[in-house]
This record gives C-alpha cells, sequence and structure tokens, in this order.
C-alpha cells in the first residue's frame, strides 16, 4: 500500500518542477529609442533627465546607454529618418525624489511641461497624492516624471 502512495507524492512533485521549470522568468532588461540626433538626444538623456551613462559594447558612435534602474537600460540610437509624432499615452516614466527641484532643472533648460489633459506648466495630482508632469524629448518621444516612491 505504501508504493502507490510513495509514487503518487513522486510524480506530483515531479510534475510540479517540470512546470515551474517550463516558465522562464522574464524582467525588463531596457528600452531602445531610435533618434535623429544622437548628440543631442544624448545630452538631453545625460543633462536634463540627468541618467547616468553606462558602457555599451559596440563603440560605433551610433549608440549612447544609459542605466534606468537595477539591471535596466535606456539605449538610444541613432539613424531615425525623421522625427514622428507620438502619443502620449505610449511614453516612459521616470520618478524622481524631489518634483520641485526637477521642475527647476527643467524649466532652466527650457523644456516645456504639461498635465495629463495637456495644459501648459502645469502638474497632475493623482488620486493617491503622486504628482505627474509629461514632456517630449528631442525626437518627440513622450516622458512621463512623477514622484511616486514605488
Amino acid at each position: 500500500m505504501r508504493k502507490p502512495a510513495l509514487f503518487l507524492f513522486l510524480w506530483i512533485i515531479s510534475t510540479s518542477l517540470m512546470a515551474q521549470k517550463q516558465t522562464p522568468r522574464i524582467q525588463l532588461n531596457h528600452i531602445a529609442i531610435h533618434v535623429t540626433n544622437l548628440q543631442q538626444s544624448a545630452a538631453f538623456y545625460r543633462d536634463v533627465i540627468g541618467l547616468d551613462s553606462i558602457p555599451e559594447p559596440f563603440k560605433i558612435g551610433k549608440h549612447a546607454w544609459y542605466r534606468i534602474g537595477p539591471a535596466m537600460a535606456l539605449h538610444v540610437i541613432a539613424g531615425a529618418p525623421e522625427k514622428k509624432e507620438y502619443y502620449k499615452n505610449n511614453h516612459i516614466c521616470f520618478s524622481v525624489s524631489d518634483m520641485d527641484a526637477f521642475l527647476a532643472r527643467l524649466k532652466s533648460a527650457g523644456i516645456v511641461y504639461e498635465d495629463v489633459s495637456g495644459k501648459t506648466g502645469a502638474v497632475t495630482t493623482r488620486v493617491d497624492g503622486v504628482h505627474q508632469i509629461w514632456f517630449r524629448d528631442p525626437d518627440g518621444y513622450w516622458i512621463e516624471v512623477n514622484d511616486a516612491k514605488e
């Protein structure tokens, strides 16, 4: 009587382990954007947004890489033939610890920002108290910045 119970137990365990192995772990590695002017966009993400650059392996002058989180990067890639119009809901979002300091940084760089409804120079306050703004990078990609804690 013990053998069937042991067999059933081992079968359940092995089936469970096989199911776990069949679902690969996945996480965000990088976001890539295609830009018309690499130097202008690289300066924007470095100097205006404040991202730290990281080494890129190609070393052919067509890429700039930035750290955007633990084991995550933004790849800025040269070669886009022209700027495009992008929908605001398709955006990259960064969180800052001090929204007022970030707004001052944008203003000193001459960057125009808006709230969720498109009102220039306004800040959205979500129902959870998080403040948000939106603006565009040199190629028109939308960027949201908020002061969310997580």
